[in-house]
């Protein structure tokens, strides 16, 4: 089994990147799996933006590209070639600011492509393209946004969720959301604890998952 781990957060003390960690830790000796991490803080990765485009549209014409078009559609290709070899893709992330943080969002900019992804039918309806994947989210949150008040401004787990399985047709097998560690700082390290444990326990599921 093929694992592709995207790891979206460089805090080397941040929760999510400790989720990160508790996975790499669980499925380090299964020689089953064939585990790759793509740090996305590491990786040279531009923001989408008219510098892709013009290269895109360079590309389909077959024309010279300068430097930054190069690099830009070298970095779309780098994610995209991650993502073909993926059987299980695991994305361990923060909200920040309710979101996702800018440099995933990129990641899911250079894979969100008509024809890789996704495409569209004769009636213009979209066509999911990635039935094939499945997916683990593993997400941190220092408020409790599952509380029913809160949950309309949490747009990083249920963005995610509506891109990759909604848009893309991959197949949520499991979701890890550890929350409320800054909102209740006498509770956070049960609280943390309590969720890497959740997280050791879905990467050991992963044995029992089919290819």
């Amino acid at each position: 089994m093929n694992i592709l781990v995207v790891k979206a957060n460089n805090r080397p003390e941040g929760i999510s990147t400790k989720m990160y960690e508790a996975f790499m830790e669980q499925v380090k000796d299964n020689k089953d799996f064939n585990v790759s991490t793509f740090d996305i803080f590491e990786e040279e990765m531009p923001y989408f933006g008219q510098d892709l485009l013009n290269a895109l549209g360079k590309l389909d014409k077959e024309e010279d590209m300068n430097e930054v078009e190069q690099k830009i559609l070298a970095a779309k290709q780098r994610a995209k070639d991650a993502v073909i070899r993926a059987d299980v893709l695991v994305f361990a992330f923060p909200l920040w600011n309710f979101t996702i943080p800018a440099k995933l969002q990129t990641f899911i900019d250079y894979i969100a492509e008509a024809g890789f992804s996704f495409k569209y039918d004769a009636e213009g309806n979209l066509v999911p393209l990635m039935d094939d994947k499945k997916i683990i989210l593993l997400n941190a949150r220092g408020g409790v946004y599952s509380a029913p008040e809160m949950a309309p401004m949490e747009m990083a787990v249920d963005y995610m969720r509506n891109i990759l399985s909604g848009m893309f047709g991959m197949e949520v097998i499991d979701e890890v959301i550890i929350e409320g560690h800054n909102a209740m700082p006498e509770k956070a390290e049960e609280i943390v604890k309590e969720g890497l444990q959740r997280v050791s326990e879905s990467a050991s599921k992963l044995a029992f998952q089919e290819a």
